[in-house]
């Protein structure tokens, strides 16, 4: 992969316009140091958390180390990697005081969101969903009726799951956690009745359990969520080194291995909606 990444980055150099200019902002700031400082969440699977032996790994992950080997290929020099945990109250404000330089988890690219931070191009798509225990019987949103439900502070799906209640008109009670791994515990000790977050994420969750069966996930979603990476604001040529990475992955179908590392176990058909995502990301070099 890395030397597919720097005939592709060698390419891209000779061909550019910016070759001849001097780095700026996080480049320059990666030159200098030779390293990048990767924010990510810890419980998130499986988009980013932390493995068996303590390091983080994930899709999102994945797609990183990717970015990592073309900043290599781009100031011809090793980078060290430092990995920033982060949680959600924190992760932006991580990317604004300049404690991380991209942010590589499950975020959501938002309008909203972006008067503080810059995205890439998307990475993977999802939507809300719920997560109860079988033993519950919570299977329509009528059990739901004055049920607790659990949601992650600080995410996209807090604001989703109020206006999926009221617009089903179901009285739900909003129980707000701190992070994913609290929230399949409070559902686990019944503190909580079921729990919401991205199904991808839900799916991450009871995979990595020890009792996954007890656990039972909507099939359907009630939100579109499109995930990408996170960088500072009005910094256009670091952006582009991760846009021309997740580009090549696509159009070249390298994002499959990957997809299928991370999804395969669960998701033994590719839902339509990533098979266009794998189109729309295609976007040519030239």
């Amino acid at each position: 992969m890395k030397a597919t990444l720097a005939v592709l980055l060698f390419a891209t150099v000779c061909v550019s316009p910016l070759a001849a200019q001097e780095f700026e902002g996080t480049l320059q700031q990666i030159k200098e140091s030779k390293e990048i400082r990767i924010g990510y969440r810890e419980t998130e699977p499986p988009m980013s958390f932390l493995g068996k032996d303590g390091q983080p790994v994930g899709y999102s992950i994945d797609i990183c180390k990717n970015i990592v080997t073309a900043l290599e290929n781009k100031i011809d020099a090793d980078i060290k990697v430092t990995y920033v945990p982060v949680t959600s109250e924190s992760r932006f404000s991580a990317l604004t005081d300049e404690k991380i330089d991209i942010l590589c988890g499950s975020t959501t690219n938002t309008l909203a969101r972006r008067e503080y931070v810059d995205f890439t191009q998307i990475t993977f798509v999802t939507g809300a969903a719920l997560m109860t225990l079988k033993s519950s019987n919570l299977n329509d949103l009528a059990s739901l009726n004055r049920k607790k439900i659990g949601v992650v502070v600080d995410t996209t799906t807090v604001d989703v799951l109020y206006n999926f209640l009221d617009a089903s008109k179901t009285k739900a009670r909003v129980v707000r956690v701190g992070s994913a791994s609290e929230g399949i515990a409070k559902l686990r000790d019944g503190t909580i009745d079921a729990f919401s977050a991205d199904q991808v994420v839900l799916i991450g969750l009871a995979t990595t359990t020890d009792d996954a069966a007890k656990f039972e996930i909507s099939s359907g979603v009630f939100s579109y969520e499109p995930f990408a990476l996170a960088v500072r604001r009005n910094d256009a040529d670091f952006r582009l080194v991760a846009d021309r990475v997740i580009s090549f992955l696509y159009r070249s179908g390298q994002i499959l291995p990957i997809y299928e590392k991370w999804m395969g176990e669960f998701a033994k058909q590719r839902p339509a909606v990533f098979d266009a995502l794998i189109q729309l990301n295609a976007m040519p070099e030239g």
